[in-house]
């Protein structure tokens, strides 16, 4: 029986399974490839055994998950690709309608923190596949949001402006000015009944090679990146080099510190 991994098809994670599948033998290994929310589902309902999960998915279901220690996506600072796009400041947003991506919940939470902890503002989240339409303020996560930021960032140089610029917020950086500590945006999740033996064990040490090769190789990895067809093999590296990959004691501190919130929330 195959090892079923979770595969998310986003730029940050894409050095490390371009160098799983390219230097590791992935013959007992079924990839099933979704967003994070999805996976988050798959993952709790046991059709997957192993994910790169969203942390609120581990912190909303803590007995059903082991973590592989070691592994993550945080930063400590801008994540680059997590970003509040608005029409007014964000401190000018309370009662607003927003409009957020269904394809992470994390995300989501992080923002809800971010705006009742941190500006004391009470807006409504509304989850939509197209959260760009909307006029006021909106959320993009992951390539659809590199995408869109550069597609801001083209018009402010100089190419015709097609929408009206917008305040940009990256929550990584908001959330590190405020708390000083990593935001953990995904998790290593394991289910607890997936069985453990020597393919587990295979797989993280597997795990943890391509890790190892992918943050020392970034500029060759770069080469092969779906993003180039959107950004420069500099812009994708240095997105990349943003990212912490690892999990330690302080990662786990900034973990606990969003789980206490969203509790405070009422969103756990």
């Amino acid at each position: 029986m195959k090892l079923k991994i979770g595969r998310i098809p986003y730029a940050n994670l894409f050095p490390i399974f371009h160098v799983l599948e390219r230097d590791r033998d992935c013959s007992d290994y079924e990839f099933v490839e979704e967003v994070p929310a999805r996976l988050n589902r798959l993952v709790r309902e046991g059709t997957v055994d192993v994910s790169p999960s969203s942390s609120i998915e581990y912190l909303k279901n803590p007995s059903l998950y082991n973590i592989i220690y070691g592994h993550s996506i945080s930063s400590s600072g801008p994540i680059g690709s997590i970003f509040l796009f608005s029409g007014v400041p964000i401190e000018d947003l309370d009662g607003a309608r927003i409009s957020v991506s269904s394809q992470s919940e994390s995300s989501v939470g992080l923002l809800d923190v971010i705006l009742r902890k941190f500006y004391g503002s009470n807006c409504t989240l509304s989850v939509s596949d197209r959260p760009e339409a909307c006029d006021k303020a909106f959320l993009l996560i992951g390539d659809d949001a590199l995408k869109y930021k550069k597609d801001q960032d083209c018009m402010g140089a100089g190419k015709p402006v097609s929408a009206p610029r917008r305040y940009v917020y990256d929550l990584g950086e908001i959330w590190f000015e405020r708390t000083g500590l990593p935001f953990v945006f995904a998790l290593w999740i394991v289910r607890k009944d997936c069985p453990e033996g020597d393919l587990l064990k295979r797989f993280e040490k597997d795990l943890g090679a391509a890790r190892d090769k992918a943050t020392a190789g970034f500029s060759s990895i770069a080469e092969h990146s779906p993003m180039s067809a959107y950004m420069t093999k500099e812009e994708i590296v240095q997105y990349w080099y943003r990212i912490e990959y690892g999990l330690d004691e302080r990662h786990v501190k900034g973990l606990e510190l969003f789980g206490k919130l969203l509790g405070e929330s009422g969103l756990l």
